[in-house]
């Protein structure tokens, strides 16, 4: 099992003292994260794309280029980006340029987007809002598999044998969907035999089990093989000395953020005992310390019928980069080896 992190490149008030660190010094500080995470021995780090004031990750490939040049090993991905409000052949090359900085490190996640401001900023409908994203993904998928494309659709020119380059150095380039909790994605990633990445950002994660099987067997049914139809988790977590202290520094800038999200979206305001729960033993949440978080992990895999990789979010929350950096470590030096371990018995 891959285990990694991703992170918006959030730029938060801490929720203690109201102070917000200056965007040149927290993107100084993800670099430094992203760096971190490579010599720990993790496998992938993922930046998402948002178009908000609070989040500086509006350029992902830039970020993970920027990254490539100070890592060797892990792997470098978006988490996720929006094809929809993006032109695929721009996204394919971007990505193809970043796995050659790479030398082969590069990954695509693809979504629809859980905000909707990309829509109104590059001019279109979001009442296309699920059109766009099947026809753009199409279009990607023609890209990777072909150095002159032919194709039309609705929504973008066609192309009329163009040749799209730079070409990767993986061929071919990997491109996962990610996924919130509607059926269709799910079917609609099995159906194309890509690998899927499932955001489990509350609630108990085996309620995703039907979901996950309906993915498998949409899969199956196209004539895809076990190995194209990996499943991974995206997951709020953050880890700590102890359970106590981590759930105790991660939770005020948690309740800052979901509060906040909480107003736009109709959502109760959050709770330290909501919170609590998600982070027990059949919750979301992977908080805690090395032993509690792996065995975490595992349950979410038997809980899923086995995933290739899952990925820590930890941005959600307004944190001192020296906590950031302590959280990285263990994960990487003590909660790695301890599921590599279990899953070999």
């Amino acid at each position: 099992m891959q285990i990694g992190i991703d992170s918006f490149a959030a730029s938060i008030p801490d929720p203690v003292t109201g102070v917000t660190t200056s965007h040149v010094e927290r993107m100084k500080d993800l670099l430094a994260e992203i760096e971190l995470a490579d010599q720990v021995g993790l496998d992938v780090f993922g930046i998402g794309e948002h178009h908000r004031r609070e989040f500086l990750d509006a350029a992902p490939a830039v970020i993970l280029s920027a990254a490539a040049a100070r890592t060797s090993r892990i792997r470098l991905t978006s988490a996720v980006k929006v094809l929809s409000a993006d032109d695929p052949v721009r996204v394919f090359q971007d990505f193809a340029t970043l796995d050659l900085i790479s030398q082969g490190r590069a990954e695509i996640v693809v979504g629809r987007g859980s905000f909707t401001e990309s829509f109104p900023l590059f001019g279109l409908r979001l009442d296309d809002y699920d059109e766009l994203f099947a026809e753009k993904l199409d279009l990607l998928l023609k890209i990777r598999a072909n150095e002159q494309v032919r194709w039309s659709g609705h929504h973008r020119a066609p192309l009329t044998g163009q040749g799209v380059y730079p070409r990767p150095v993986q061929n071919p380039l990997p491109i996962w969907i990610g996924v919130g909790g509607t059926p269709q994605s799910f079917i609609r990633a099995g159906e194309l035999g890509l690998p899927l990445m499932v955001a489990i950002i509350g609630g108990e994660p085996h309620r995703f089990r039907p979901l996950v099987d309906l993915y498998r067997e949409a899969g199956r049914q196209a004539g895809h093989s076990e190995q194209q139809l990996t499943v991974g988790v995206h997951a709020i977590g953050f880890l700590g000395d102890t359970t106590r202290g981590a759930a105790d520094d991660f939770y005020p800038g948690f309740a800052q953020t979901f509060t906040k999200i909480g107003r736009e979206r109709g959502w109760p305001p959050a709770t330290r005992a909501g919170f609590d729960a998600t982070r027990g033993p059949t919750g979301a949440y992977l908080i805690g310390d090395a032993e509690t978080v792996a065995e975490k992990i595992l349950h979410v895999n038997k809980s899923l019928g086995g995933i290739s990789r899952i990925t820590f979010q930890m941005s959600v929350s307004a944190m001192p980069h020296a906590k950031v950096a302590r959280s990285i470590e263990i994960l990487g030096r003590d909660v790695v080896p301890l599921v590599s371990k279990a899953l070999r018995t």
